[in-house]
């Protein structure tokens, strides 16, 4: 499972927790994202549409969660 986030490098792999519902999944991310107005609203990650499920969140669209880094990944590209 994939997820895009702003600023870590590609391939770093994190542990994102549902706040509402204490599941958690690992991603690798692999892409840059949100966008910048999303980012404005609060939103710090955009997950993969399994990810997501996993984490009970494909109805509510958005939800708090928490983003625990657990290896970071070696591609600079940024």
């Amino acid at each position: 499972m994939v997820a895009a986030y702003p600023s870590y490098p590609f391939g770093t792999r994190v542990r994102v927790t549902n706040r509402k519902n204490g599941r958690a999944v690992v991603v690798r991310i692999n892409d840059r994202g949100p966008a910048k107005p999303s980012r404005k609203e609060g939103v710090i990650i955009d997950l993969s549409p399994a990810a997501a499920a996993r984490l009970g969140m494909i109805k509510d669209g958005r939800s708090p969660v928490r983003v625990e880094v657990l290896e970071w990944g070696d591609d600079d590209r940024q």
